[in-house]
């Protein structure tokens, strides 16, 4: 077996005792010592709350994400827009959501609905810190590749044409070929997992998240959350339009909820032994950027499956690539046609953006901000229980809002859940 494709991260010597030995011989998911721990991940929004020292192991590597995510959530300052970058913008201008000014360094209550303005200042929740006197979750990895994908077998953008005419002004619709890629799927399983129950779980985007794992360690541990698995799923590389990333996570349709209902989480199950919930109030999607927005199209095109979303900067803006006559403005339809027009649906959602965040303000259906502001009115509009927090001095899926925030996040967006 290739230790490329299928490696394992940090079982702790107290995880290899009775039933938990079973998952961790399973084929890809061994035992590393801690001192084999890979470097920190810094590339994409996989790269949540890891430090300078990434404090589990694996397979390493750029994940695919371009420089309008690089690093995004990759600490203290990630993403905060420097000298000619975005202006700041004002969470209580006219047309935006109501919302709640809190005292700076706290956080929203973690069962209230609504929206809410933090910062300037990210303390980090002491549950992101990584507690050597909780007992340690395992992180195992294997690779998906491309040919074996039915339903994304693998795009690039295509070299353009020099004596092609120029495309129109804000097209999004790009060339792409045919491109075969590797994705990563890293699955955290808590030591208090029991093999063979059944049990809740998260889908995150643009995996690895080691800030989640190390987070659901201490909240797990603290009973603050049941223990639960979650499963930080790569993408299929680059950026935007006419990219891998860009058609999974730009495109609003049902598919990638179908791609991860029947070709990643049958694989999870099966190497590892786990059994993961078919009820979807034990389901959660998660993501930052464009990884935000196919969570939350997740839970909307596939109610049957999740009815619980959290997302960082959500791309709520028209990204897609192909345009669907359909759904003209991508994932803008959410809160423009789709979220309006329909009875509400059983979902619960925590939502962040930053002061500084990306976009054109001026232009709702390319500016971050504003389509954020527009998604979290038209929520309240309908009575969803959804939580929006509007954070100063921050940029694109900041990495010291995440800190501060994800313990909060967790426990509000999981409130009600009950075992079946």
């Amino acid at each position: 077996m290739n230790i490329l494709h299928v490696f394992a991260a940090l079982a702790t010597a107290g995880f290899m005792a009775g039933s938990q030995a079973v998952l961790a011989q399973t084929v890809g998911c061994g035992s590393l010592p801690q001192a084999n721990a890979a470097p920190a991940y810094t590339t994409g929004p996989g790269a949540a709350l890891a430090g300078p020292a990434a404090p589990r192991g694996g397979g390493g590597g750029r994940l695919g994400a371009s420089g309008a995510v690089r690093g995004a959530l990759g600490g203290p300052g990630a993403g905060r827009a420097g000298g000619g970058g975005p202006a700041v913008r004002d969470p209580h201008a006219a047309g935006n959501v109501d919302a709640k000014d809190l005292p700076d360094g706290e956080n929203a209550p973690n069962n209230i609905d609504g929206s809410f303005v933090l910062g300037p200042t990210h303390p980090a929740a002491p549950e992101t810190v990584e507690n050597a006197s909780v007992p340690k979750g395992v992180v195992c990895i294997f690779a998906m590749e491309s040919g074996d994908s039915r339903m994304y077998p693998g795009i690039t953008r295509a070299p353009r044409d020099p004596d092609a005419p120029p495309p129109p002004p804000n097209s999004r619709m790009v060339a792409v070929m045919p491109a075969p890629y590797s994705r990563r799927v890293y699955v955290y399983i808590p030591k208090q997992y029991v093999a063979g129950t059944v049990t809740p779980f998260i889908v995150g985007a643009d995996g690895p998240d080691n800030g989640l794992f190390t987070t659901l360690d201490n909240m797990i541990a603290a009973k603050k959350l049941p223990p639960m698995i979650a499963v930080s799923i790569g993408n299929g590389g680059g950026d935007g339009p006419g990219s891998e990333r860009g058609l999974e996570y730009d495109t609003m349709s049902g598919k990638y909820a179908e791609f991860v209902e029947t070709e990643v989480l049958p694989l999870v199950e099966k190497r590892y032994g786990v059994k993961l919930s078919k009820d979807p109030e034990a389901r959660l999607a998660m993501g930052g950027s464009s990884g935000g927005s196919v969570s939350f199209g997740m839970a909307w095109f596939h109610n049957d499956l999740y009815h619980r979303v959290l997302t960082y900067s959500g791309t709520y803006v028209n990204q897609q690539s192909p345009t669907d006559p359909n759904l003209p403005h991508g994932a803008f339809e959410l809160e423009e046609h789709l979220i309006p027009a329909a009875p509400a649906k059983p979902i619960r959602i925590w939502m962040e953006v930053g002061d500084r965040d990306n976009g054109r303000p001026g232009d709702d259906t390319h500016d971050w901000v504003a389509a954020n502001e527009i998604m979290a009115r038209a929520l309240a509009a309908k009575g969803y229980h959804y939580q929006f927090v509007f954070a100063r001095n921050a940029g694109h899926t900041d990495g010291a809002v995440k800190k501060q925030t994800l313990p909060e996040a967790l426990e509000y967006v999981w409130q009600g859940y009950k075992a079946k």
